[in-house]
């Protein structure tokens, strides 16, 4: 995946941002990292690094990326813990995609742990619009 802007929103190009992640020549620092690495991992298709960033006790054994979903924006509303020191950490975010030619919305507060792995995505809450 070559882009100057990296989908997650962060305004930095996608090299310098979750192109490291998802290659694995880097690990998110915080959370909100790992959830803005997810995100993007969701745009480009990667279910292999969304597997291998979830917490083993909450993963699926395979995930299958639905190819008619379009994802056109993250916001992210809110984070809390989920620093560099921390063990816990949660992330509050709404992103928008295209499904069926309709106009959606994923609004989820998730749950991420840090242990001898780096950041997991543990569980999230979410609503469908």
């Amino acid at each position: 995946m070559t882009r100057a802007e990296c989908p997650c929103g962060s305004g930095r190009g996608y090299d310098a941002c979750c192109g490291p992640f998802h290659r694995g020549a880097a690990t998110p620092a915080t959370a909100e990292e790992l959830m803005r690495s997810r995100y993007s991992a969701f745009v480009a298709g990667l279910a292999s690094y969304l597997l291998a960033t979830w917490h083993p006790a909450t993963r699926p054994e395979s995930l299958e990326l639905d190819d008619g979903v379009r994802w056109t924006g993250l916001e992210v509303l809110a984070a809390a813990d989920g620093g560099p020191d921390d063990r816990r950490g949660t992330v509050e975010f709404r992103a928008s995609f295209v499904e069926d030619g309709r106009e959606r919305t994923l609004h989820e507060v998730s749950r991420f742990r840090r242990d001898g792995e780096g950041w997991q995505y543990v569980r999230g809450r979410a609503t469908w619009s």
